[in-house]
This record gives structure tokens, C-alpha cells and sequence, in this order.
């Protein structure tokens, strides 16, 4: 019999509700109606969604925040590391003040192409690569004057994406990186054999679960993400292809006692209700505490 897990610290994230940067990706819900969402689950701890989705005043935010029993535990950033390096700096820095003013602990930081949405890459030459790289072990430096910690996420979209590229980062760089089961699969990474080969290398993890047979066309060029995301590519933890399961158990058993943000990229119709994420939501929930897990962060 398997052994009951130690409990996880569980948060949830906007994007599980539709909220996302890209111009476009759909309806998107009020801030008050998504975090009352997050607390009707018992969910009390969230990642801090895009960038001017939550109010930018320290204290607004806060008082926002509790008032739905909420603690904030980083937030997403998707900036051009490879190019403009004093614009991705100046972003990075406001993001960290603001982060860490609400008691975060994490900036989640991603390589984004410059281009809206994450359906067109451009690849990058040695000297772009060499500029992303600088660029964020500086944002890292930022971060750390602020008390938080950086974690690198490979994404769909990025400039660091593929099984190669997230090899050579971690060859290239000593920045940790933020263990998104879903972009790693889409990508091409195998996420439990990632977490199996670079135990010590995982600074945050996102769960999500993905329907392989749609990751594949993705990954093929066959659909673009996007579309690929409105016909269903992200599943409620333990409904789809990956062994999510196996890799809570790994990278616990590693030593990983940071955040599990439970985060389901989906995309909403104007008139899909909010309770149709939380639905989703709380089946993930549901999968991690038939695990064992007693969260330390939501309740059941």
C-alpha cells in the first residue's frame, strides 16, 4: 500500500477560470467573482494571475485578497528576455516590488517570444539565446533583493518550449525551474522523468493533466494552441494522459516542499458561468486528496 503523502501546500491560479494575458483568449471573469470561486472551494492560497488583473496598489490588493480568505504565493510573468533587456528588467522589477508587498514568494518567469498569444515561435539564434539567459539570472537578482524566489517556466509559446531547449537551459543556466506538467508534456518533455533527472533543479509546480492525443497535434503543428485549449487539451487532474499521481509523489520524495498550484489553462465563452471552471477545479481537488494528501492550503 502506498504510503500517505505529508500535506501539500495547494493554491490555485486565475488562468483555471479563463484569466489569461493574451489578447483575445476569451471572456474573462471579474477578479471578485473568480476569487470567490477559489474560497466556495475552500482553496486559500492563489497565484496572482496577469499582470493588471488584480489592483497594482500593495494595499488594495491585499485587502482584496482577505477579504475571500485569500494568500497570494507569486504570479506569472511572460516578458521578451531576449531582447530589450532594460525593458524586461524595469517589468520585472515592478512586478517583484508588488509581489512581495502582498508576501508572495515566487515570480514565475517565462521566455516569451514578444508576439502576442503562444501560437507563433520564431526560433532563436546563439546570441538571442545567450541574452535570454542574462537576462534572467539578472531578474533573478531582482527577485532576491525582494525576498522571493525565481522559477523558470518552460511554456507553450516561448522561447522555451521543446525537450532540447529546456535541456539546454538547464545546462546553460543555475536558475531553478517551475515544473508545469502540462507545457512540459505539449512540449515534449516527459514531466516525471524531468522531475526524475533534475531533482533539485524544481523551484515551483504547476499541476495540470493533458490529453496527449491533442498534445501531439500541437506539438505536430497540426492545431494551434489556442484552438487546441477551446476543444478540451487540459483535463482535471487524473482525467488525462499524465501520471500525476507518480510525479507528486516524486518530487515530494525528492525533498519539494513549495507550492502545488493546481492550474487549468482554459479558455471561456461570454456565456459559460464561472461555476463551470470550479467544476473542473474541484475535481483536481478531489484527485489529490484520494492521493493522501491532507492540503495544508485547501480545504476539503
Amino acid at each position: 500500500m502506498t504510503e500517505p503523502l505529508d500535506p501539500l501546500r495547494i493554491a490555485a491560479a486565475p488562468i483555471s477560470w479563463g484569466v489569461c494575458e493574451v489578447p483575445g483568449w476569451g471572456h474573462v471573469l471579474d477578479a471578485p467573482t473568480v476569487l470567490a470561486e477559489m474560497a466556495r472551494l475552500g482553496i486559500t492560497a492563489t497565484e496572482l494571475g496577469p499582470p493588471g488583473y488584480l489592483p497594482d496598489d500593495p494595499a488594495a490588493l491585499r485587502a482584496l485578497l482577505d477579504g475571500f480568505g485569500l494568500r497570494a504565493v507569486g504570479g506569472f510573468l511572460a516578458l521578451p528576455l531576449h531582447r530589450a533587456p532594460e525593458r524586461a528588467l524595469a517589468a520585472a522589477r515592478r512586478a517583484a516590488e508588488l509581489f512581495a508587498a502582498t508576501g508572495a514568494e515566487v515570480l514565475v518567469l517565462a521566455a516569451a517570444t514578444g508576439l502576442d498569444g503562444y501560437d507563433i515561435r520564431p526560433r532563436l539564434n546563439a546570441a538571442g539565446w545567450r541574452t535570454l539567459l542574462d537576462t534572467a539570472a539578472a531578474i533573478r537578482e531582482i527577485a532576491a533583493a525582494h525576498g522571493l524566489r525565481t522559477a523558470v517556466h518552460p511554456h507553450v509559446g516561448t522561447q522555451v518550449q521543446t525537450e532540447d531547449e529546456v535541456e539546454r537551459f538547464l545546462a546553460d543556466s543555475d536558475l531553478d525551474l517551475c515544473l508545469d506538467t502540462g507545457h512540459l508534456l505539449i512540449g515534449g518533455t516527459d514531466p516525471v522523468g524531468l522531475a526524475r533527472r533534475h531533482p533539485h533543479r524544481i523551484g515551483h509546480v504547476h499541476l495540470k493533466d493533458v490529453r496527449a492525443e491533442l498534445a501531439v497535434e500541437v506539438r505536430s503543428g497540426a492545431v494551434e494552441y489556442s484552438e487546441a485549449v477551446r476543444r478540451g487539451l487540459y483535463a482535471p487532474l487524473g482525467a488525462g494522459d499524465i501520471d500525476i499521481a507518480t510525479l507528486v509523489r516524486a518530487v515530494h520524495a525528492a525533498g519539494y516542499r513549495g507550492w502545488f498550484v493546481i492550474e487549468q489553462d482554459t479558455a471561456l465563452r461570454p456565456t459559460d458561468p464561472a461555476e463551470s471552471a470550479s467544476r473542473d477545479a474541484q475535481r483536481s481537488l478531489r484527485y489529490l486528496a484520494d492521493l493522501g494528501v491532507a492540503s495544508t492550503s485547501a480545504r476539503m
